[in-house]
Parts: C-alpha cells; structure tokens; sequence
C-alpha cells in the first residue's frame, strides 16, 4: 500500500516556476514506477512524467518535453516535478501516481493516486 501526498502548487506567471513535491508513504517506495499527471477543467487526465524505480530512465509527455523534469529522492521517498518556463495552458491539477513493473501513460493503470495540487499559470 502507498500513500501520495502532493505539494508545491500555487500560482505562477507565465515564464515561471515551480517544483512539485509528492511525498509517499510505504516501504516499498522504490520499487514503484512514479509519475505526474495533469488534469484541467474539463479535459481528460493527461500523462506528464515518469521516472523508473532506480531513476535511471525518465519519459516525457512532448508538451513538457525540456521544461519539466522528474527527479526522486528514494532515501526521502519522495518525488519531484521542477517545471519551468510555464505556460498557461500548463494550468491544471496535478497528481502523483505510483504503480509496480513498468511504465506507463494510461491513467487507469496507475494503482495510487494522490489529493492533486492545483497549478495556475497567468498570463
């Protein structure tokens, strides 16, 4: 059993950043595959990042692609999302994740799921 808890959210201009924190509970922290996802109003949940157990593989949904980076801290069992040069269409909810064995970018085969922190980038 994992327990996600999202922070960091807030609001930005345009060109700004934040870095998001989800802290998890569990021992088994690091052998689950973590990922951020975003929802907007009135849009599906999209796939933003994910990171492998080790932290030694990254995936990226293209819209991020060189603005955000996933890192994790298995000694803090905690996960990372540094966003940068952000955008208002980058505006949402965003949730931790976790799920075992491999990656994935489909919402519905995520296991566990944080309360989401809202993100709102200005204009």
């Amino acid at each position: 059993q994992v327990q996600l808890v999202e922070s960091g959210g807030g609001l930005v201009q345009a060109g700004g950043s934040l870095r998001l924190s989800c802290a998890a509970s569990g021992r088994t922290f690091s052998s689950y595959i973590m990922a951020w996802f975003r929802q907007a109003p009135g849009k599906e949940r999209e796939f933003v990042a994910a990171i492998t157990w080790s932290g030694s593989s990254t995936y990226y949904a293209d819209s991020v692609k060189g603005r955000f980076t996933i890192s994790r801290d298995n000694a803090k069992n905690t996960v990372y999302l540094q966003m940068n040069s952000l955008k208002p269409e980058d505006t949402a909810v965003y949730y931790c994740a976790a799920r075992l064995n491999y990656f994935s970018v489909y919402a519905s085969s995520y296991n566990y799921w944080g309360q989401g922190t809202q993100v709102t980038v200005s204009s």
